[in-house]
């Protein structure tokens, strides 16, 4: 763990990527912050105290940099991370610093990254502060308040051409233009955060991928939505929509064009502070978003009447053994056994997809042959049991997949878009006992 003050460097279970953090102060409770694109921990201190430092004044702050962005290490290749490699990165630094509850403050396009994080973990979220941030920028059926398909590409043509350069600090945060020192200070720090072409992938990848509107309803802790009332990236609707979709959400609206500058910073701190002291209460959870795996071994029943019981077990045990041991891999959780298969939740689903393939394919090597079934949605918590829709609607899809296949619902291709992951559409089908129909695909690659 990091002196305070000093970098310190989180490993990613699973990765040998690791994540810079900062510590501040040692205040009764814990509130971490992750900032947008743009921002690299050792060169914050050129600039007005971050809202990490203002924490500290009431609280242990940690403030990290993401993989593949400013003092952070990742792939070489930033575009190969996902919006669930992020959230990996958020459980990583809080581990790294011994915190089990933390308040999660969250600016920008970090934004989604700390929702789709509390609803899928929620007991590590004691409260949420969304910050000039959206559930999904590119308009759709169902969003008409986000941007056009000719709007993102001149979006993104417009931040790659002038990403580190003073005009463009000038230009979205109007409020510091007359102030040219702290103008370049801001430019230094963006052109070290990531350069223009890492920039452009990374902004492609959001405006095209993520959305995380299905995992609003699901956050079930204390929430702030603050939105700068100037801000021209991610207009007012935007904040109104993220407040209108969590539960007893409060919005706040800030008279300045985004967070930069001291004054603004400021008042969003004044914000912040007042809405963790004075409502610094825990709710029970009782709902989250998982993704949800049945496997299920083929002809189970022919193959014990060909082997007998005691061989048939010996088999049994040494499929328990496999699937255990991929589970563990990929940090799925064992909900239940069905005799012949197994239960388990993910809190990624591209690591759900990939424990999923990687059980069906050693399955030969233990004598049996497997199909999957995956669908990510709201559970109802019983225990250690799950229950709820998204666990029937995942056994009915596994009930489709045919020996050695691995099905999915849209639902899950959506929520791993960029990740490489391949799908085969297998068309609209219908589930026994469910409603409407749902969209299947099969795995290909992962």
């Amino acid at each position: 763990m990091a002196m305070e003050d000093e970098t310190g460097y989180a490993s990613v279970a699973a990765s040998d990527d690791e994540v810079a953090y900062r510590v501040f102060g040692d205040g009764p409770f814990d509130v971490l912050c992750s900032y947008g694109i743009g921002c690299h921990l050792e060169l914050l201190s050129d600039l007005p105290p971050s809202p990490a430092r203002r924490f500290s004044s009431f609280s242990r702050a940690i403030e990290f940099d993401r993989r593949g962005m400013g003092a952070s290490g990742g792939p070489r290749d930033s575009s190969s991370l996902t919006w669930e490699d992020w959230t990996e990165d958020l459980r990583a630094v809080l581990d790294a610093v011994g915190s089990e509850r933390a308040a999660i403050y969250a600016e920008y396009d970090a934004g989604p990254i700390a929702a789709m994080f509390t609803a899928t973990h929620p007991e590590r979220v004691s409260s949420l502060v969304l910050v000039d941030t959206t559930a999904r920028l590119l308009v759709d059926d169902d969003y008409p308040i986000g941007i056009s398909q000719s709007e993102r590409d001149a979006r993104i043509e417009q931040i790659t051409k002038l990403w580190g350069t003073t005009e463009l600090i000038e230009t979205a945060f109007p409020s510091v233009a007359q102030n040219p020192e702290l103008v370049r200070a801001y430019a230094r720090m963006f052109r070290a955060s990531a350069t223009p072409r890492a920039v452009a992938a990374h902004y492609r990848y959001n405006l095209n991928s993520v959305d995380v509107r299905e995992a609003l309803p699901l956050i079930r802790v204390p929430t702030l939505v603050l939105h700068s009332a100037s801000n021209e990236f991610f207009p007012s609707t935007h904040a109104r929509y993220l407040a209108d979709h969590i539960t007893g959400a409060r919005l706040i609206e800030l008279p300045s064009d985004g967070l930069v500058g001291d004054e603004a910073i400021r008042l969003a701190v004044d914000e912040v502070a007042d809405f963790l002291i004075g409502e610094r209460r825990f709710m029970d959870i009782d709902r989250v978003l998982t993704t949800v795996l049945f496997t299920d071994i083929v002809s189970s029943t022919e193959h014990l009447a060909a082997m007998g019981d005691s061989r048939w077990r010996t088999r049994l045990d040494a499929h328990d053994r496999m699937v255990r041991d991929q589970l563990r891999r990929f940090r799925g959780r064992e909900v239940n056994t069905t005799g012949d298969g197994f239960f388990a939740s993910f809190d990624g689903p591209a690591r759900a997809i990939r424990c999923a393939k990687a059980i069906v394919d050693a399955a030969p090597a233990v004598g049996v042959d497997l199909r999957a079934g995956l669908h990510t949605g709201e559970c109802e918590i019983r225990g250690d049991d799950l229950g709820g829709m998204a666990v029937h609607v995942a056994a009915r899809v596994g009930a489709l997949a045919g020996s050695g296949e691995c099905l999915v619902t849209s639902t899950v291709r959506d929520l791993v878009a960029g990740s490489g992951i391949c799908f085969q559409d297998r068309g609209l089908r219908t589930l026994k006992g469910i409603p409407d129909e749902w969209r299947v695909l099969a795995v290909t690659t992962t």
